[in-house]
């Protein structure tokens, strides 16, 4: 099988334009991006999926939050958050806090484990970027960060609004 056989890449043909073969390009990339962060998420600690990363980043970054904060923020079904927080909470990663301001709420929080693991694995996951953009000039660098931001901050049809992402 060809590389342009393969299920995830689109046969691009001649006569396209560069920007669409451009646009299939970045899909393509991006596609490999995701599975390659899926896959080393494991491997930076057994316990803690990607998924799982990012919702402990956020409820550090924001100093804990409701559970449908972190469902809105991700567009995420309450249910999928649910069993993500439930599966941090057995592992001693989140705790629940009942709100000062409303008893009725409960906020999430990391938990002394939570916050170690998390700098552990968000110390890996900086030397692996450091190691793979080891050799790029710092133009480039500051280009592709700058690209990044602006690709994630687009607020088109189902995405977060502004204020519910850091923006």
């Amino acid at each position: 099988m060809t590389a342009a056989e393969t299920p995830d890449e689109t046969t691009v043909t001649p006569g396209d334009r560069p920007a669409d073969v451009a646009v299939e390009t970045i899909q393509r990339e991006m596609t490999a991006f995701a599975r390659r962060a899926r896959a080393s998420a494991g491997r930076m600690h057994p316990e803690l999926s990607l998924v799982s990363y990012t919702l402990l980043g956020h409820l550090e970054e924001r100093g804990g939050c409701r559970a449908t904060d972190l469902a809105t923020h991700y567009a995420l079904d309450k249910s999928t958050v649910s069993r993500q927080v439930s599966a941090l909470e057995r592992t001693d990663l989140v705790e629940r806090r009942v709100d000062p301001d409303d008893h009725r709420v409960q906020v999430l929080h990391l938990t002394e484990t939570g916050r170690r693991i998390l700098a552990q694995v968000t110390d890996s996951r900086r030397t692996a970027f450091r190691e793979r953009l080891a050799d790029w000039p710092e133009e480039d660098l500051l280009r592709f960060a700058a690209y990044l931001e602006r690709y994630n901050a687009w607020q088109g049809a189902g995405a977060a609004p502004a204020a519910e992402n850091g923006k």
